[in-house]
Order: structure tokens, then C-alpha cells, then sequence
């Protein structure tokens, strides 16, 4: 507690949040059942509002531990709920909904399955429908949609981080107790555990009357050196998955609940919310120092730190990075939310600095843990534009013009999976408006050569940027007939759309 409320971690922080362009962070530790926090920076720049331990932050998947423990309190009332186990299949409890695109997958995905990642369905991010749109989804749809989706890998074979799975989950759990899970939540947890300023939703916080203390997200511009803020939206769409607002007060006692195995956290509850189910990596190419292989339990990921179990998870989202932690056997655990994506890195760095210091490892020993996370932050596999073209026409030593005109590909393509996509005519290039997903986008398509082949340039509907990926038309008596994008990095080959 001491370093805790010390100036060199107060100017630490300061010095991590400049440095990686995250406006405001708020940090809460638990120790030994002593709680401390402190806020730091500002939760809105325009008009100036401080950031403290009390202001609320979109936690995106660092909610996911409360969704497993949603589930887990299920498996543990075998006098209401006998058929819910770790190892019942998933379409057993929800025979009409919950169906694979292989009736294998169907009979053979598990409750633990679902809740560790190893479902072989990859994330289909883009597929799944935000408010915005005109049909948009929610919990059941989101799993009656599970058929229309390719899989990826056999299941347990492979990690593939997949968020519709754990808004599968709440479905599981609306059906099984009758209630929202919104309400689940709020009965089972937050009541209980005193967590009286967190919610399901940013308009659920509004409604109780805690507007004035959500925090703007932010996006660093590079180019103008500024920040771009945008608040956090509802989406029902990928409950369970994210969208719990809290402030690091509230969320450490969650925390406190799980080193203590209290409130409504028995000693089974604990342990199969923290069995280890899958490696995440398991070629172990980018170990941090004397750390173990990652890995996934339930809405928790497992590693060992010089001998230590550390139980944690992150969560990302545009504007908002976080994570929470805790180490059973010091009784020690922190919770820190930045707002900006950085924020998540930026409250990683702390938290390996934090069990530094309670594990009292000299100076001289210690990793340069900004170095290290920031690297793998950054690090990509992904090709970049020039790569890509030489993959579409490794032939052509330039890009062909566009002859056809581009009125031969507009028009509406359809997934069963991802629904329609409507291409369109702007600024003298095909564009595709996707806003209306959950992670809403835009796609601007550049010739590359055929007549066929694109670069599409994906851009987030609220943080910018440009991801460069292949897209493909297939013709017809010069007419386009499909479009294939690379929407699954975890699929062999595109995702097609038919032109309706």
C-alpha cells in the first residue's frame, strides 16, 4: 500500500499516459482485504472533467469473467438448474437456437466450450448487427445465427477468440432463470458485492442517473496530434461479450469477491471459473520473461510469473482499454481503466509493474515492461498493401486501370451469416457503408487488377484508420455475380456474398 500512494507511482502513471496518449486512467488495488484508489488525467477533455476512482468506463471484455461467473452459478445449483454441467452440450439446453453449420459441432459444443474459446467458430466480428441497423440483433439471434457461419477448426483443437460465444452464454442464462441478464447481473452480483454504480449498458448507467459520470472514449490522431472522442454505445448485440459500465471502486470488490470466495463465489464456483481449458498460443513464440503459456480458463486467462499464479483478463474496445488481475496466494489483485484504446497496454505495463512490487523482485531484475508490452501491442502479422498486391497478381508489376464501369458492381451482396452489404458509388470508387454492424465500418475498394481483384481499405466507424485486406469480385458477361472479402483472418479464404 505504501508504493501504492507514493509520488513515483503517481508520476509513473502520468509518465505512461503521455507517452501513450491515454487522457484519463483510474487504478484500484486490493491487498491483504485493503482497498486503495486514485484516479488520474481526465475522463472528458471537452469540457475538462477529472478522472476518478468513480468515474465509469466501458470495460469491454473484462466483462467477460462476470459472464462466466453468470454461467458457473448455474453448474453450481444442481437443485434448480441439474442439467446445466461444464460438459453438457450447449444445443441439450437450447435445442432450437443453439445449432452449428455441422451437426458434429452441434451435438459436440459444451458449456465450457463456449466459455474457453475452443468452439472452433472463429469471431465473425463483422457479421453481427449493432442498433444502428434496421434489423438488429440480440442475444438469441446472435446464436440462432451460429448455423449461417463457417467454423475454422475442430472443436478444441484451437484457440480462436470468438465474443459471440459469451453473448451466447447470456442467452443460455435469460432461458434457463426467466430473467434478463441485465437483472441476472444486478441480483446475483452487483447487489450483493455493494458494486451500486455498474451496469449493463451505457443507457441503463443514464437511467439511474449516472450520465455525468461516464467517461468519453478517445482515439490519438497522429496525424493532427489531437484527440477524437465518441462515447461509448449501447449494444445489446454482444451482451456478455462486453458492454459493462463500471468504476475501478466497484469493480475491485468483483475482484475482492473472487480472492475471497465470497458473496457469490464458492470455492466450486472459483474453481472452475479459473480451470485452465486451453493454451492460446501453443507454438509459445512470444513468452514474456519468466512467464508461462497463457492459459484460457472461463472468462478468465491463467499464467504463472516467476512461480506465481496470475489470474487475469483484458478488454478492448474503441475509445476504452482495461484490465483486471489478482494473485491468489498474496491476496492481491488491481483493477485499472484507461479511455483510449492504449489504455489497455497502459494498464497492462502497471499491472506487471504492481506484481513486481508485491512480489518485491530488486530494481535491477525487473523487465522493462513498457518495452515489451508495447511491443507485442504493436507487433502484426498481417500483410501490408504491397504484400497484398503481389498476392492478387503476383504477374503484374503494376496496378491495372479500372475498365468496366463501375455500375457493373453495384449493388446489394448477400451472406446468409453476415447479412447484406450494399455496394456503392463515392468519390469515383466502389465503398461499402457497414456502420450499421456492432464493430461498424467502412470499406473503400481499390483496383488493383482482372477487373476483379481489390485491395478493400477498412476503416472503423469511429477510431479511422485504414486495414488493407483482399476483395474479390467474380463476373459474369462483365457483370459482377459475388463479392468476397477477408472479413475471418482464422478462415481459408474469403467470406462471399451473393449479388441479390
Amino acid at each position: 500500500m505504501d508504493y501504492f500512494r507514493s509520488p513515483q507511482l503517481a508520476a509513473r502513471v502520468e509518465e505512461l499516459m503521455a507517452e501513450h496518449h491515454v487522457p484519463g486512467l483510474a487504478l484500484a488495488i486490493v491487498h491483504h482485504d485493503r482497498i486503495a484508489s486514485a484516479g488520474y488525467g481526465h475522463a472528458c477533455l471537452h469540457p475538462p472533467t477529472p478522472c476518478t476512482p468513480d468515474t465509469l468506463f466501458d470495460i469491454a471484455s473484462a466483462s467477460k469473467s462476470l459472464t462466466a461467473a453468470a454461467v458457473a452459478l448455474l453448474v453450481d445449483d444442481d437443485q434448480s438448474y441439474p442439467e446445466v454441467q461444464y460438459t453438457t452440450p450447449m444445443s441439450h439446453l437450447l435445442p432450437d437456437d443453439f445449432v452449428m453449420p455441422d451437426d458434429g459441432y452441434t451435438q459436440g459444443v459444451t458449456v465450457e466450450d463456449v466459455l474457453s474459446h475452443r468452439t472452433g467458430m472463429p469471431g465473425h466480428d463483422l457479421s453481427y448487427m449493432s442498433p444502428r441497423a434496421s434489423q438488429p440483433d440480440d442475444a438469441r439471434s446472435v446464436t440462432r445465427n451460429l448455423r449461417n457461419l463457417p467454423v475454422a477448426a475442430p472443436i478444441r483443437s484451437k484457440y480462436m477468440y470468438c465474443n459471440m460465444m459469451y453473448t451466447v452464454a447470456t442467452h443460455l442464462v435469460e432461458q434457463k432463470t426467466g430473467q434478463r441478464f441485465a437483472n441476472y447481473l444486478e441480483d446475483r452480483f452487483f447487489r450483493p458485492l455493494g458494486m451500486t454504480s455498474t451496469t449493463l449498458q451505457p443507457q441503463r448507467a443514464r437511467d439511474r442517473g449516472l450520465g455525468d459520470r461516464i467517461a468519453m472514449g478517445y482515439s490519438w490522431q497522429a496525424d493532427d496530434q489531437n484527440y477524437h472522442g465518441f462515447p461509448s454505445p449501447d449494444c445489446p448485440e454482444a451482451q456478455g461479450a462486453g458492454s459493462i459500465l463500471t468504476s475501478v471502486n466497484d469493480y475491485i470488490k468483483w475482484v475482492q469477491a473472487m480472492i475471497g470466495r465470497h458473496g457469490p463465489i464458492t470455492d466450486t464456483v472459483y474453481k472452475g471459473l479459473i480451470l485452465p481449458r486451453i493454451i492460446t498460443d501453443p507454438t509459445s513464440e512470444h513468452l514474456d520473461p519468466l512467464t508461462s503459456p497463457t492459459l484460457y480458463a472461463a472468462g478468465w486467462e491463467v499464467r504463472y510469473y516467476r512461480g506465481h499464479l496470475i489470474v487475469s483478463h483484458d478488454g478492448a474496445i474503441s475509445g476504452f482499454g482495461t484490465t483486471h488481475f489478482f494473485l491468489p496466494e498474496y491476496n492481491f489483485g488491481g483493477v485499472i481503466f484507461g479511455n483510449s484504446e492504449a489504455g489497455n497496454p497502459v494498464a497492462d505495463i502497471l499491472a506487471r509493474e504492481l506484481v513486481d512490487e508485491v512480489l518485491q523482485v530488486p530494481a535491477g531484475d525487473r523487465p522493462d515492461w513498457n518495452s515489451i508490452v508495447f511491443a507485442e501491442w504493436t507487433r502484426s502479422d498481417d500483410p501490408g498493401e504491397e504484400e497484398l498486391r503481389q498476392k492478387l497478381c503476383p504477374d503484374a508489376e503494376q496496378s491495372q486501370p479500372q475498365e468496366l464501369p463501375l455500375s457493373a458492381y453495384t449493388g446489394e451482396y448477400q451472406h446468409p451469416g453476415y447479412h447484406t452489404l450494399t455496394v456503392a458509388v463515392k468519390d469515383d470508387q466502389l465503398f461499402i457503408d457497414a456502420t450499421d454492424r456492432s464493430f461498424g465500418f467502412t470499406l473503400t475498394l481499390d483496383h488493383v487488377c482482372d477487373q476483379s481483384k481489390y485491395i478493400a481499405h477498412l476503416s472503423d466507424f469511429q477510431e479511422g484508420g485504414d486495414v488493407p485486406f483482399l476483395a474479390e469480385f467474380e463476373l459474369e458477361n462483365d457483370r459482377a455475380v459475388r463479392l468476397g472479402l477477408d472479413l475471418e483472418v482464422d478462415l481459408e479464404g474469403l467470406v462471399w456474398f451473393d449479388r441479390v
